[in-house]
């Protein structure tokens, strides 16, 4: 009985050493290195917005949305990044009208904004929560996936992707 319970025991430390040596911010995306989903969405400008359109150059694609405070916390970090490189945004499940607002008030840094108001291409990109941005080198695969705001900390490293896939 004494074997099971020190078993036991053991086994539970080690499980704990081992949790405790990951990043809980990184949850892992199986689109890493493969091609952009297909999704196609009517823009805010009613254009199309789809997979074809994000090709040809390094991009970043963002999924956020209005009523996203974390979004808010990152839009002047997208502000500064939309200089170095071109930001695709997809509003999820967002009203044109605030949206409208929302541009209006904190600028725009998007090329074009795409409108997932069933949040399916959300889904279709393994979108969890928001703001989630994916950059995505020349040939549109995916090369790395940034969960969460993006803050003032995280530009260096964000910059240092682009420059490498360009």
């Amino acid at each position: 009985m004494r074997f099971v319970f020190l078993l036991i025991f053991f086994l539970s430390i080690y499980i704990l050493y081992k949790g405790l040596d990951k990043d809980p911010s990184t949850i892992p995306s199986n689109l890493i290195s493969k091609q952009i989903p297909e999704f196609s969405v009517k823009t805010f400008y009613n254009e199309n917005l789809s997979n074809f359109d994000l090709s040809n150059e390094v991009i970043m694609v963002n999924f956020f949305a209005t009523w996203c405070p974390p979004c808010r916390a990152e839009h002047p970090q997208l502000e500064s990044l939309s200089s170095d490189i071109p930001i695709y945004g997809i509003a999820k499940k967002d009203e044109i009208k605030e949206l409208s607002v929302w541009l209006k008030k904190l600028g725009n840094p998007y090329r074009k904004i795409g409108l997932d108001f069933s949040g399916l291409t959300s889904i279709s990109w393994g979108v969890y929560g928001l703001p989630e941005t994916f950059i995505i080198d020349k040939d549109g695969f995916i090369r790395y996936k940034h969960l969460g705001p993006i803050m003032k900390n995280d530009l260096k490293k964000i910059r240092n992707i682009i420059n490498e896939l360009e």
